[in-house]
């Protein structure tokens, strides 16, 4: 015997009403096909990456789909950390974990632009015409400031009107490298960015 109140026996009562009334009416679901839903990343090119946001350089998963045929062009649909990374094992901040978004942002810069000046436009310049003129205005300034010696004769060999910020992604070996040519030069301002 079952023991239902009133209230249940309408509830159970109601809802079988309402159910076979919506079969009749061929709301009814119809044949289900059992099927293994593939992996979302299994036809994807997985690329190893570090974030380049901040000094803690926290390892990433880049997934692109493109399979680098000469005419598809390819595009990244997926980020995600990377468990094998030592730093971040896994996990990502809020500005890592968005990554997608700065990676298909329309106001993302990609190429090197030029301002003249007195002009109020930019434009566009190849990357060969970039660290030309980068490399002249660093040597111009060089050869302008350098210090030789101190006013009492001692041999300092400073550059002290250009400053050098590195990158938080570079790995120690890069890091070294860049202090070594860095220092070479004469630059006194050095720094590496620490969550600037």
């Amino acid at each position: 015997m079952l023991n239902m109140n009133r209230r249940q026996f309408f509830k159970v009562t109601g809802s079988t009403l309402a159910a076979s009334s919506m079969a009749l009416l061929g709301v009814a679901p119809g044949k289900a096909m059992a099927e293994v839903r593939q992996y979302k990343l299994a036809r994807m090119t997985e690329t190893r990456n570090t974030c380049p946001y901040c000094s803690v350089a926290c390892g990433i998963l880049m997934y692109g789909l493109g399979d680098g045929a000469k005419n598809a062009e390819s595009s990244i649909v997926h980020i995600e950390g990377d468990h094998d990374h030592p730093v971040n094992r896994g996990t990502l901040c809020p500005k890592g974990a968005g990554l997608i978004d700065f990676i298909h942002s329309p106001n993302r810069l990609k190429y090197p632009e030029y301002r003249a000046p007195g002009s109020d436009k930019w434009q566009r310049i190849s990357w060969n015409d970039a660290l030309t003129r980068i490399a002249k205005l660093l040597k111009d300034d060089r050869d302008a400031n350098f210090i030789e010696k101190t006013a009492d004769g001692k041999t300092v060999n400073r550059w002290v009107t250009t400053g050098m910020l590195a990158a938080s992604a570079a790995s120690n070996e890069v890091a070294y490298v860049t202090h070594k040519v860095v220092r070479s030069m004469g630059m006194l301002a050095f720094d590496n960015q620490a969550r600037v």
